[in-house]
């Protein structure tokens, strides 16, 4: 880890841009830097405002009118790449039918999320958020260098000229010219720094349904994935991993693999034994015949069972005061009423589509070329390099699509990046090296959301209203220990933990959040929605619990603690309206719950109409409404809600990692079973209208769903079900 810090600290920037911009093979290449302050993320968020922009290079127009956008970020499916080019084309008032995408190389100093700080990368829901005015004022600079060359090239004034639709008009002379006949002209003028940006109302993309760029190469199998990549001479490696985290190999006996055919080499790394094959197969079989003895002595061997009594045990003594106002722990001693909760989350696998994967191959230059779903750039960069003992601007990048992540493929420590350097390395470069993690490899070896518990009191007067709120929680940090430690954890305290309860929008005259942070061998990670996957459901289905001991209506509960929060409550009443709860049904195995959450910036809040009996729970319906302040592409957003249902809902219903003796037992999708079509809902989306910036919504659909579907089933049952999965042997006799 050490080496990798210091590769990030002292990384060079992959190549020196030229102010101004350049022209190669006919194409104009503007890059140029943003003047003036950044765009301010909505309230809640990071700020964009301080400092001055490094240079950026995001369009491309070839003589054949073709317009490339080029994207500094990963997409794994969530659809960015359409979304920012839809910001970029709009201000450019390009022809969308031209419109392309290129994923941009490793390059901090150009392509940096402005609101990750000097890093590449995605996540967070941070992609159209970060590169909104970016992008508007790549557009804006572009048209007007078309501009200004044409106002040249014609000899008529700029202010008479004007672009739709990739062409570039002068009505009073009749003259008119594409893209792609002015682009070698417009690389010559000079880079406007406060380009003229479009009024909301002169858009004529965003905010539309324009289709997505990647459906057709997705749908007809043109689009190259990640475990598409074919290099000369390639080889493929799979390796095996310790049964169990932090065990280590003893020793190794690989007669056998090597006798299997398409076997090339058996290699050991610090992860674990690599077999080397012609193909997957082959390594896979290999690897079976594998004997390999295990050093466990620094392993994590306990069950979950025994980490999860642990964790309630010293939830009994007071953590890190994370947050704290008024004397909470004095206002529920003098309540009228007192509730207490507990609520439990279990490790979750990612479980992306597209298993793990990378191909690295040696130049006859030295230097190296990584092909992945690469998603924290800079980060890969300089694992890769520090791995090989190369400088990082001897290692490139290709980010290819990503079938998935859910947050896996964003490893602060870039795990499968650094194994296969480490195979390239030990075979001495001399064939490119494709690694292949299987299902099983992931499921049980990978990273994990980490398992929760949070214990929460509260006090009521006899109004019903809150006076008191004592909230305690234990799991383990994802940032301590990583290269984001020093920006992400305060005084022991990993904000990604607790984010959506210390910070709870909720008026509550007194509260007291204490965290604890849990020791133990599993290796945890941020999953879809990060510390929000259980915050939100333990605070919006406490607020249900105190909701119904008041005798309130959960909504008009909930929007009476809101006063201050406008947009989280607009999304509850609007959520509430068109599910038709003033109408909701209630008992008898049928019932409507709601939940309403702000997570990245977003405000989300859901409806569910469930029913529900002893044997089974059925999510019939979810109504959502959504927050995101500009809606770049509505269709987009709504895909990316309903497939959060779809995500989410069975880590509500069934899914969990367990250990036995430190070992995993779920391994594949018989035992991690994801959502299936005959148990997905009618989901219903809703967009509030906005004209502040743009937000996201990769991640804020994931986190309401549960808490939903809890409070349906309490509705519908009388029973409270607060620990992830549901228990639906707690609804054994309704």
């Amino acid at each position: 880890m050490l080496k990798v810090r210091q590769a990030l600290e002292t990384a060079p920037s992959r190549r020196a841009f030229l102010g101004g911009a350049t022209v190669a093979t006919g194409a104009i290449l503007l890059g140029f830097t943003l003047g003036g302050p950044r765009q301010a993320r909505a309230a809640g968020g990071p700020d964009l405002t301080g400092g001055p922009a490094k240079p950026n290079a995001f369009v491309r127009i070839a003589a054949d009118d073709t317009v490339t956008v080029m994207i500094k970020h990963l997409d794994m499916g969530q659809g960015n790449t359409t979304g920012l080019a839809t910001i970029l084309a709009d201000e450019l008032d390009a022809d969308w039918a031209t419109v392309r995408t290129a994923f941009a190389p490793a390059d901090a100093a150009l392509y940096n999320n402005m609101l990750m700080g000097p890093v590449q990368g995605t996540g967070g829901s941070t992609a159209i958020a970060n590169s909104w005015l970016q992008l508007r004022r790549a557009g804006a600079a572009a048209r007007a260098m078309l501009v200004a060359a044409a106002a040249e090239r014609w000899k008529v004034p700029s202010a008479e000229i004007t672009v739709a639709n990739g062409v570039v008009r002068h009505a009073a002379s009749n003259r008119q010219a594409r893209f792609g006949e002015l682009a070698e002209a417009a690389a010559a003028q000079p880079v406007p720094q406060e380009p003229t940006l479009k009024r909301p109302e002169q858009w004529t993309l965003i905010g539309t349904k324009v289709p997505r760029l990647d459906s057709k190469a997705k749908t007809d199998g043109s689009a190259t994935y990640s475990l598409d990549i074919r290099r000369p001479g390639q080889v493929t490696a799979i390796v095996l991993h310790a049964p169990r985290f932090g065990g280590v190999v003893a020793t190794v006996n690989s007669k056998a693999a090597r006798a299997m055919p398409g076997v090339l080499d058996v290699v050991t790394i610090p992860t674990g034994v690599a077999v080397i094959a012609r193909d997957t197969w082959s390594a896979m079989k290999g690897r079976e015949v594998l004997d390999v003895t295990w050093d466990d002595s620094g392993a994590e061997t306990r069950s979950s069972d025994t980490i999860l009594a642990e964790y309630r045990e010293r939830l009994k003594s007071p953590g890190i005061v994370a947050s704290e106002r008024g004397d909470a722990g004095g206002a529920i001693a003098k309540a009228a009423k007192v509730l207490e909760a507990e609520f439990t989350f279990p490790y979750l696998a990612h479980a992306s589509m597209e298993p793990l994967n990378a191909t690295i191959e040696r130049a006859p230059d030295g230097t190296y070329d990584v092909f992945a779903g690469c998603q924290i750039q800079t980060i890969e960069q300089a694992v890769v390099a520090a791995t090989l003992g190369v400088t990082t601007d001897k290692v490139r990048l290709h980010t290819q699509w990503a079938g998935g992540s859910f947050g896996r493929r964003a490893t602060p420590g870039a795990d499968y990046f650094a194994e296969t350097a480490a195979i390239v390395k030990a075979t001495g470069g001399k064939a490119p090296v494709h690694l292949v993690w299987t299902r099983e490899d992931d499921m049980a070896g990978g990273y994990y959301r980490p398992m929760v518990v949070h214990k929460l009191r509260a006090g009521l007067d006899a109004a019903g209203a809150v006076v008191g709120w004592e909230h305690r929680m234990i799991g383990k940090s994802i940032m301590i220990g990583s290269p984001f430690e020093a920006m992400l954890v305060k005084n022991g305290v990993d904000s990604t933990s607790i984010e959506g309860a210390s910070d709870t929008p909720y008026a509550l005259p007194a509260y007291r959040f204490e965290v604890h942070n849990a020791r133990e061998g599993v290796p945890v990670l941020w999953w879809r929605s990060v510390g929000h996957t259980h915050t939100a459901q333990a605070m919006e289905v406490f607020v249900d619990e105190l909701a119904h001991a008041a005798g309130a209506d959960p909504v008009a509960y909930r929007l009476g603690m809101l006063k201050s929060a406008p947009r989280l409550s607009g999304v509850l009443a609007l959520a509430a309206e068109k599910a038709g709860w003033s109408s909701r049904p209630s008992g008898k195995g049928h019932g409507f719950g709601v939940a309403a959450h702000e997570s990245f910036g977003s405000y989300v809040a859901m409806v569910a109409d469930v029913t529900a009996d002893a044997a089974k729970v059925k999510v019939n319906r979810i109504v959502a409404a959504v927050d995101v302040g500009i809606a770049v592409n509505p269709d987009i957003i709504r895909a990316q809600v309903e497939g959060a249902v779809g995500f989410a809902l069975s880590s509500v219903l069934r899914n969990k990692i367990t250990l036995k003796d430190g070992v995993v037992q779920e391994t594949n999708f018989d035992t991690y079973e994801p959502t299936r079509m005959s148990e997905m809902p009618v989901v219903e989306v809703h967009i509030m209208a906005s004209t502040v910036a743009p937000t996201g919504i990769g991640e804020p659909g994931v986190p309401v769903i549960a808490p939903a579907i809890s409070n349906a089933v309490f509705a519908a049952t009388g029973r409270r079900l607060r620990s992830l999965p549901l228990d639906l042997g707690g609804l054994k006799g309704v």
